[in-house]
């Protein structure tokens, strides 16, 4: 054996070992990472669809995260960290402000859907004048609820000197309410139930009142769009699948572990009224195409640009790319999907 043989000999686990470490970059770098920034009903689908691996049906690997805050979410998608915003509508008029390119490809709700709560002695909305209102983050999609809620009611977060206070996310604005830190602020059904047995007051119920909007939107930043358009539309399936599942009642123990996993939750009574929540919500949906509402998207607009003016030059149509669930619907997906389910 010659010496450069030896040596090529000996080169070859290194260099079977420099390929594997290459493989596994590849794979990592391969992985869709999906952030939500809400611990609420609206999670649920995307949480499903992960714990199913129903994003592995399609042929996608992913990890869903939760962030604290929609700016966070801006951040991850800007610096290429994260791939797909779960969530925020909000996210994308806030990023066009600030010269950041993202696009809503899907809404996969058209209403919002948390309760409006008060503390005990505040029976009316118009008592909610001068009265400290809890939220996740300012623009963010809680305060964009609240907003809506008083607005429906007359109300004026400035004029009638509403203060708006972040506190953190719904589970944690519930207590907040419940140890007075707040008189009033927005949560999932589920929690309004606790809290009006405890007492509390709730104000507007978002299961018979319809305020339309533009709720669990997928958010992805333009230059991801134009590369894996592909992907894109598997993951939008894979969600859209995790909603259908939700509505087939046999599927009732599967969504109920979700819930408590996710929620971490020892009480089945709590578990079964977040169910309960997001049963109400697909149902309510009817299982609508998840196209994004331009309409939808400027009522958003008018309310954010109450905080930030800049937001009111932006022209929404521009924020909306419907290539993907458009390519989805062309090819019979939904009506598959349905027919597969049962459910139409």
């Amino acid at each position: 054996m010659t010496r450069r043989m030896a040596v090529a000999i000996r080169s070859l686990p290194i260099i079977f070992a420099f390929f594997a470490v290459s493989r596994n970059l590849l794979a990592a770098s391969s992985e869709v990472i999906i952030t939500h920034a809400s611990m609420s009903t609206t999670a649920i689908p995307l949480w499903v669809a992960q714990r199913l691996d129903l994003f592995g049906k399609y042929g996608v690997k992913s990890k869903v995260v939760w962030v604290r805050s929609n700016p966070a979410q801006i951040a991850t998608l800007a610096s290429g960290d994260t791939q797909i915003a779960y969530g925020g509508a909000t996210t994308a008029l806030a990023a066009a402000v600030g010269g950041k390119e993202l696009k809503i490809i899907a809404s996969l709700s058209s209403r919002e859907n948390l309760d409006l709560v008060a503390r005990p002695g505040i029976n009316s909305p118009k008592e909610l004048r001068a009265k400290r209102f809890g939220i996740q983050s300012i623009g963010g999609g809680v305060w964009k609820t609240a907003t809506v809620w008083l607005e429906h009611f007359g109300l004026d977060e400035k004029r009638d000197n509403i203060q708006m206070i972040v506190i953190g996310d719904v589970t944690v604005l519930s207590q907040a309410l419940e140890t007075g830190r707040i008189d009033v602020t927005v949560v999932p059904g589920f929690l309004s139930r606790r809290l009006a047995e405890k007492g509390f007051v709730v104000l507007g119920r978002c299961d018979q009142v319809r305020l339309p909007s533009v709720g669990m939107a997928v958010v992805v930043d333009k230059a991801y769009l134009q590369q894996s358009s592909d992907t894109l539309q598997d993951v939008v399936k894979a969600i859209t699948e995790g909603m259908v599942f939700i509505a087939n009642s046999k599927n009732k123990p599967a969504v109920i572990d979700t819930i408590i996993k996710q929620f971490k939750l020892s009480d089945p009574a709590a578990a079964e009224g977040a169910y309960q929540d997001v049963l109400n919500l697909v149902r309510l949906e009817d299982y609508r195409k998840p196209y994004v509402s331009i309409d939808g998207l400027r009522i958003l607009q008018r309310l954010m640009k109450t905080q930030n003016p800049r937001i009111g030059d932006i022209k929404v149509e521009n924020l909306v790319d419907s290539s993907v669930v458009k390519k989805i619907d062309e090819s019979g997906f939904f009506e598959k999907l349905y027919a597969e389910y049962g459910a139409k």
